[in-house]
């Protein structure tokens, strides 16, 4: 009966645990089976061994599994036979965006106060106002007063501060994203830093981006949105990432450098390589969870994945195919190759992209909790 509920979902892995210490309830096997398969993370079948008075010997991935902090979200999808678990990254989005409305009806109840968040647009970017349109509609799913400035191309940089020093001033705005990139003429870097602190929805800013890398002292407002959601996808997934060997490739402000300092937070001991790393591949086969963040279409090989690591794939880009199109979608990593090594590995599309947005949501969410004088509410398990 314990084994029907637990592969059913109608018993918390956790409670098997306590069931075990009042007899021996399930037999050794079963838990073996159950642990290969994925339905019981790795530490807790192996309390459930420890319980039956046998050597106690970790199953299945070499990274250990601990039990996700959101009950009830389907965060690893049932894996093809011989294949890695895919992190259904749609559906922590999705949880992440319900848990961000519920606060931030529960905000605008306890303080009156609606997280508001402002998008700027400067020209007719396809690809910059398809994802405008989705953090809009984002925006307005989980309840949050959204702000649209939209410029022409030929906007001058005075113009586009003097708009940024008006979002500023306005207390109904909390976040502020500027939509990258910008038209040649004008400085990026000199807008990005004319947002306030307190409105930096991306999490850009030299003094959230020094909060975060710095150990013991106050936290950041907000954290770089995908980053973010990579962490997101790892504790959500049940991934324990304290004392594991995490490689990450690539090393932008923007993903590659922010994630290292974040894994490190959490215990893990990180390497950062990138196109340059002399003996790359070697580096990577000794990971326990590898982050590819390089921007290059499948550069991670499948035979660089260690049996049973984690794969967070950040990439996306597009290959050759015989589609309508003459292309599909592909990530940073070769997934059909890893897929055939890893124990857990997120797919592109659907595994990351989603959390981008989610993350900025979170991060406004908290930046309304700060003006109104609350604490932020975490990102990683503390």
């Amino acid at each position: 009966g314990v084994v029907c509920a637990l592969r059913s979902g109608t018993l918390p892995a956790s409670s098997a645990l306590s069931l075990a210490s009042a007899g021996p309830f399930m037999k050794l096997s079963a838990v073996r089976r159950l642990a290969l398969a994925g339905s019981l993370s790795a530490s807790v079948a192996l309390g459930l061994q420890l319980q039956h008075g046998r050597d106690a010997r970790p199953f299945g991935a070499s990274v250990a599994f601990a039990q996700p902090r959101a009950a009830g979200v389907a965060m690893l999808a049932s894996p093809a036979e011989g294949r890695a678990r895919l992190i259904d990254g749609k559906a922590i989005a999705a949880a992440i965006r319900r848990e961000v409305k519920q606060h931030s009806e529960a905000l605008i109840a306890s303080h009156k106060v609606t997280p508001g968040l402002a998008v700027v647009l400067v020209g007719a970017r396809t690809d910059s106002a398809t994802y405008v349109k989705m953090k809009k509609k984002a925006a307005a799913e989980v309840g949050f007063h959204s702000i649209d400035k939209t410029f022409e191309e030929s906007v001058t940089e005075e113009a586009l501060l003097q708009c940024v020093q008006e979002l500023n001033s306005d207390p109904s705005v909390h976040g502020i994203l500027v939509q990258l990139p910008l038209p040649k003429h004008i400085d990026e870097a000199k807008v990005l830093e004319s947002i306030r602190v307190e409105k930096d929805a991306d999490g850009f800013s030299s003094e959230n981006v020094g909060n975060m890398c710095l150990r013991g002292g106050k936290p950041p407002l907000a954290v770089p949105c995908t980053p973010a959601g990579c962490i997101e996808l790892l504790q959500r997934s049940g991934v324990a990432v304290r004392g594991k060997e995490c490689v990450v490739v690539g090393r932008s402000n923007i993903v590659g450098m922010p994630v290292a300092h974040m894994l490190q937070s959490m215990d893990g001991t990180v390497t950062v390589c990138h196109s340059k790393t002399a003996g790359l591949p070697a580096h990577v086969r000794r990971a326990d969870i590898v982050v590819a963040a390089i921007g290059a279409a499948e550069f991670v090989k499948g035979d660089w994945i260690k049996p049973g690591a984690v794969v967070i794939d950040v990439g996306m880009n597009t290959k050759p195919a015989d589609t309508a199109k003459g292309f599909r979608l592909c990530g940073d990593v070769d997934f059909d190759a890893a897929s055939r090594r890893a124990s857990a590995i997120t797919p592109v599309p659907g595994g990351v992209g989603p959390m981008t947005i989610a993350m900025l949501l979170k991060n406004t969410l908290n930046l309304a909790r700060h003006a109104a004088g609350l604490p932020r509410l975490p990102l990683r398990a503390e």
